[in-house]
């Protein structure tokens, strides 16, 4: 159940490719927080906010090619370190792809910051949506399952959080 917000210079792409591009990044978090990108209820829940900067600026002056920011949201316990950096390199690659050579290759135009939205925080429909109803719903196990399986992800971040330096 992601939602992106995808920060792409106005005339940067060709309007083709950066459909395709959008289209791509969604399939990539959806994949990388373990649901199946051609399944209509995922897509369904699966939100992209497309903003276009009026100017980006490098050192206070006004950038020589185009920069890119994407910002993942998931629910806290859908990607682990490995799952954000699959994310990080997979939407850096993808845009990068979808320049198709108009631009020199540089994967320092694209900054990608995966960020976890804390249980208890996620709201839809008018109120919280623990990650346990959102489990249920998109992997169609019954609520204890859910439940259960949600309390693992969760426990596992925190616990990788704790780790970090």
């Amino acid at each position: 159940m992601p939602m992106l917000d995808v920060h792409i210079p106005d005339g940067a792409l060709r309007p083709e490719a950066e459909a395709a591009l959008l289209d791509r990044i969604t399939e990539i978090l959806i994949r990388h927080e373990g649901f199946d990108p051609a399944d209509p209820v995922t897509r369904s829940v699966s939100w992209l906010f497309l903003h276009r900067p009026a100017a980006v600026y490098v050192g206070g002056e006004p950038a020589d090619a185009p920069r890119y920011k994407v910002v993942p949201s998931v629910p806290e316990g859908q990607l682990d370190a490995r799952k954000r950096a699959g994310v990080i390199a997979d939407v850096t690659e993808a845009v990068l792809d979808a320049e198709d050579g108009a631009w020199p290759r540089d994967p320092g135009r694209v900054w990608v910051f995966p960020t976890e939205i804390p249980e208890g925080h996620w709201g839809g429909y008018g109120r919280i949506r623990p990650l346990a109803t959102i489990l249920a719903r998109l992997t169609g196990h019954d609520r204890d399952r859910a439940r259960d399986l949600a309390a693992q992800r969760i426990a596992e971040s925190r616990t990788e959080h704790t780790r970090l330096p």
